[in-house]
């Protein structure tokens, strides 16, 4: 990576123009992110001031490591809701506060470990359609999850969404809400939604909770189950306070129970923070380095929790505004961090009356807002592998654990990728007249087949052993066919267990007095297969080098074959019948 810290040499050209750019958006920030902790608070379970102090802490720290000039790090979604999970399942002797930090501080080191060694490029072998899944579960799940809140609904304690649907409709049904709550969540998010209409410009969240504290403060509503942020733990004014890191017996003692899940977390938050940057990036001509992404998020979050807040990631939303604001560099992030601290100071005794009805009302359209419908739509349509993993990350969140549904998701992708990696091309090829060599159309029609020429193109990796071994040992199965010609020429990526199936064939093969011949082989293909004795075993003799004519390997290896046998041999040429690709040299 080029610099630890990339934001000195921003200041080395920075300027009053910059500066003012940076300050406006991360105004425009801050009075997104204000509205927004209060929401994430309510979806984590935990006390608005934790979520605040990430907003602070951990969107100062990230911004000085990014290499990014507008992603923003702080609470999310889906950090929130995955949260509220882990603190859920977790038995043992800490509080949810304590639970929360443990886990910024797992998930600190690994993504801090990861862009150290790194790392950063693995995530592009991530499909995806892994993050939409997720991601569209997630929407659903606090969409769901919201609706007691919007309602004046005592939270039901389920985490799965079948039984929290079902809990909520029941109560609904029953009469067992605020019905002032409702109407006062309902028209915030009429109003939400009118906003960003005719005033697209304009932070539609401030404007909602400002009128919304001021009806229920000046109503008193509280009186008729409207419940407030004070109700989920009052904010206080003061600075976040330095705690030190989660270390002691009892944090030590729970952390292999949530360590699953942390890892699962690093994955997802490394996943976004690479894919916000290179997305921002790719509009604005930056160039980003992923693993100093890395080393932002892992930073931000061990200096977060070592000052009591909630763990984070990139927000899209709040990167995203950032963007469309007019933020120039890292600085935007910075002044955005300092705003919401000067924010808890001004903004507390206001803070702590706004209406958890109306927080819910944002939340849903802030959900709503992170699901890429077109985004969906092109993955689903585009292959048959994309909309499996898709659907099975999707059902898994829903489901299932949120942890296990991101590992679900990527075991998917990457069986369904293994499965088509693994499936090499045997093609049947003879010469023609003109003496190259061409596909066979009709090999049933030959006769007399003493030698099998089979052309193997595609990876042959340890998936695809146990293929090119079964095929062969079909074709070996005539009784009349004395050569097999393996042609490698377009053949890649050899690894020890397909040396090992060419091997055992060669063995099958010489049991009958049988040969097995391999030709034009090149590059790392002919670098295996010598490093693993293989050549040697065969015999130098049996093995066929590419040369510059295409052709020539294995016109030398059919010499070689009718050495073997003693005569002339007419000569036939094997392929799955499903497989007839295009002529190839």
């Amino acid at each position: 990576m080029a610099s630890s810290l990339p934001i000195l040499a921003v200041l080395r050209s920075y300027d009053g123009a910059t500066l003012r750019a940076d300050a406006l958006a991360g105004l425009s920030v801050a009075l997104v992110s204000l509205p927004q902790a209060i929401g994430f608070a309510l979806i984590a379970g935990l006390p608005p001031q934790m979520v605040v102090a990430s907003l602070l802490v951990g969107g100062l720290v990230a911004a000085l490591f990014s290499s990014s000039s507008h992603v923003v790090f702080g609470p999310t979604n889906t950090m929130s809701l995955f949260l509220a999970g882990v603190i859920h399942q977790t038995a043992g002797p800490l509080t949810a506060m304590q639970v929360a930090i443990l886990v910024g501080f797992s998930i600190g080191v690994v993504q801090l470990a990861a862009g150290i060694a790194r790392l950063g490029n693995l995530t592009q072998f991530i499909s995806r359609s892994v993050i939409l899944g997720y991601s569209a579960a997630a929407a659903l799940l606090i969409c769901v999850g919201q609706l007691p809140n919007l309602f004046g609904i005592v939270a039901t304690g389920h985490q799965k969404l079948p039984g929290l649907f079902a809990t909520t409709a029941e109560r609904l049904a029953d009469g067992r809400f605020s019905a002032v709550a409702g109407l006062m969540g309902l028209g915030a998010l009429l109003l939400l939604l009118l906003l960003r209409r005719v005033r697209p410009h304009w932070p539609e969240g401030l404007v909602v909770l400002a009128l919304a504290t001021a009806l229920a403060w000046g109503l008193d509503l509280r009186e008729y189950g409207v419940r407030t942020v004070a109700d989920l733990g009052a904010l206080a004014a003061t600075w976040p306070a330095f705690l030190g890191l989660p270390l002691n017996r009892e944090a030590l003692a729970v952390l292999p129970e949530i360590m699953n899940a942390a890892l699962a977390l690093s994955v997802l938050g490394m996943l976004e923070a690479i894919s916000i940057a290179k997305n921002i990036g790719a509009r604005t001509g930056q160039s980003v380095e992923p693993n100093q992404e890395l080393v932002s998020m892992g930073a931000g979050n061990l200096m977060a929790c070592a000052f009591g807040a909630m763990p984070g990631s990139a927000s899209f939303v709040r990167s995203a505004v950032n963007h469309q604001s007019g933020g120039r560099t890292q600085f935007s992030a910075i002044f955005a961090a300092l705003v919401v601290g000067v924010g808890l100071f001004t903004l507390v005794p206001l803070a702590n009356q706004i209406p958890v009805a109306a927080v819910a009302a944002i939340l849903l359209v802030v959900a709503a807002q992170t699901v890429n419908w077109q985004h969906i739509r092109t993955v689903c349509r585009s292959t048959r592998s994309d909309m499996v993993v898709f659907a099975a990350t999707f059902a898994g969140a829903v489901l299932l654990n949120l942890d296990t549904a991101i590992y679900l998701g990527i075991g998917v992708s990457l069986a369904l990728f293994l499965q088509k990696a693994a499936s090499p091309a045997l093609v049947e090829y003879a010469f023609n007249a003109e003496g190259q060599l061409a596909a066979v159309d009709h090999p049933a029609a030959r006769k007399n087949p003493q030698v099998s020429i089979v052309h193997v193109e595609g990876d042959l990796f340890f998936g695809a052993s146990d293929l090119l071994h079964d095929h062969i040992r079909q074709i070996a199965r005539d009784q009349r066919l004395r050569v097999v010609i393996l042609r490698m020429k377009n053949a890649r990526h050899l690894d020890g267990s397909t040396v090992l199936a060419i091997e055992q064939l060669a063995d099958h093969l010489r049991k009958s007095d049988r040969h097995l011949l391999i030709s034009g082989i090149h590059g790392d293909v002919a670098r295996v297969l010598k490093r693993s004795g293989l050549v040697a075993r065969l015999g130098e003799a049996n093995v066929f080098a590419a040369e510059e004519n295409p052709t020539l390997a294995t016109k030398k290896a059919l010499v070689r074959a009718q050495h073997l046998i003693g005569v002339k041999v007419d000569v036939r040429l094997f392929y799955p019948p499903e497989q007839l690709p295009a002529a190839s040299a």
